[in-house]
């Protein structure tokens, strides 16, 4: 398939995904959602200190409390919030858990989670507990299938929320739906992979996601491309060079 061709495709797909998100969101509540946005307190900056930054993504939780704000609510086993080190330079966005997820409560706990660990600790040599890691949604699609607008919406504020509690130095989209939520675009993730881009000032470098790299192994020296320009970015060293 042509890259016209998949853009084609991915703009069919998700046009109902954009049409009705301004700007990847719509002024809060949308309608027949009444939940207010989750108050994070001030933005994060290097010197916030930690304390202040945990208790933040706590108060976030708090407000998620036993979400029931999408229909995602009725087949969860668990909330999946995102971990990781409130005081991350390095913060990775995926899609939406998946089944070990969901079990566990724990984002990217799977064999895509494995892989995303080794490419952190293996491959950028830094601690996966130092960086944080979190979805767009905070709950599990029915049979892993792609987030619903409204879901999208719902999730949002929290999302948004944790990335000003924890202000990280870069961000990472994990696949289409991390990329195209944090730089606003419907563009296909092939077009946008690599290129850098930001969200409310911070980098974002687009990247294929781990369950895409277990299916096409050739596409982890591209995602190795992308991690050394974030360790660039960090001022860390680059394994190999």
């Amino acid at each position: 398939m042509s890259e016209r061709d998949e853009l084609v495709r991915d703009l069919l797909a998700h046009g109902r995904f954009l049409a009705e998100l301004d700007t990847i969101g719509v002024a809060w509540p949308p309608a027949g959602l009444a939940t207010p946005a989750p108050t994070a307190g001030p933005v994060a900056t290097s010197e916030t200190p930690a304390a202040a930054r945990v208790g933040s993504l706590s108060a976030i939780r708090a407000e998620l409390g036993d979400c029931q704000r999408c229909r995602l609510a009725g087949g969860r086993k668990t909330i999946v919030f995102g971990q990781g080190n409130p005081e991350a330079e390095l913060m990775f966005i995926g899609e939406a858990p998946g089944a070990d997820e969901d079990a566990q409560g724990l984002a990217f706990v799977g064999r895509a989670g494995q892989l995303l660990t080794d490419i952190i600790e293996k491959g950028m040599k830094l601690r996966r507990a130092d960086v944080f890691i979190a979805n767009i949604l905070k709950c599990r699609p029915p049979q892993n299938r792609n987030p619903e607008p409204d879901e999208v919406l719902a999730c949002q504020p929290f999302l948004e929320a944790q990335i000003r509690a924890i202000r990280p130095r870069v961000l990472v989209g994990l696949g289409k739906f991390g990329a195209q939520w944090l730089l606003k675009t419907a563009a296909p993730i092939t077009r946008l992979r690599g290129q850098l881009g930001e969200y409310e000032g911070i980098p974002v470098m687009p990247t294929y996601h781990p369950a895409y790299l277990l299916r096409n192994a050739a596409g982890k020296k591209d995602v190795w491309e992308d991690m050394k320009v974030v360790l660039r970015l960090l001022g860390r060293p680059v394994p190999g060079e």
